[in-house]
């Protein structure tokens, strides 16, 4: 007969399977370092040594994959431990928003009379955040079109009766899963820590179809009449 368990009990063997998880996957990180540095040493003695070209390319390529499975690993850690915020008061999202579309060369369209985008978030995680979906859709656009076709689009919304911004990415190509919730590779796994990051703020995120939506409230005193 199975063991009857109840909702604490269960409650707490979950914490308790989430918190050795978080253990075992940075002990493998761990190992992973250990790996790159002797594949580091390998490369500089075949560097200085009249070694075959695709040899040198060989290591170059196993230290690449090390680092991105350790970055990716590093990126569970991050999701598995709580998100502890660093709160800045008046942040403007209208500059974080175009500084993004800067930064990856994005068509950003802001609605008119947008000026008025402030919130208390912590700038850097959100931000970062931001741009972790930015490079997922980049991706994800749709085969052999022009980069110009992933566009952001900006604009001022009541959300439950609350001010809120709302930043859309549409023109990417169709996942067959939920890339926030996922962890199918190293582009999802980013973008869901991005999820959890802006569930924190407050914020709500979703994808629909070609397009993702995040929404994120503003300030109340922000708010117009």
């Amino acid at each position: 007969m199975k063991p009857i368990i109840s909702n604490r009990e269960d409650s707490g063997t979950l914490q308790d399977i989430g918190r050795a998880s978080v253990q075992i996957v940075h002990d493998l990180k761990n190992q992973l370092n250990g790996l790159k540095l002797y594949a580091t040493f390998l490369r500089k003695r075949l560097e200085r040594s009249d070694r075959p070209g695709d040899e040198q390319e060989t290591v170059n390529k196993l230290i690449s994959g090390l680092d991105r499975a350790a970055n990716d690993l590093s990126t569970i850690v991050q999701y598995g431990r709580v998100i502890e915020l660093k709160i800045q008061n008046g942040l403007d999202l209208q500059k974080v928003f175009r500084g993004i579309c800067a930064e990856f060369n994005l068509e950003c369209a802001f609605e008119p009379d947008q000026a008025n985008l402030i919130g208390d978030f912590d700038s850097t995680q959100l931000t970062e955040a931001l741009k972790w979906i930015s490079v997922g859709a980049l991706k994800y656009q749709p085969e052999n079109d022009d980069p110009s076709v992933l566009n952001l689009s900006v604009r001022r919304i009541t959300s439950d009766g609350t001010p809120a911004a709302m930043m859309q990415w549409n023109g990417a190509r169709e996942w067959d899963h939920d890339p926030f919730h996922s962890f199918v590779g190293s582009d999802e796994i980013r973008m869901s820590l991005a999820a959890k990051i802006i569930e924190a703020h407050g914020g709500s995120i979703r994808y629909e179809g070609k397009s993702l939506a995040v929404t994120l409230p503003l300030a109340s005193g922000t708010d117009r009449a």
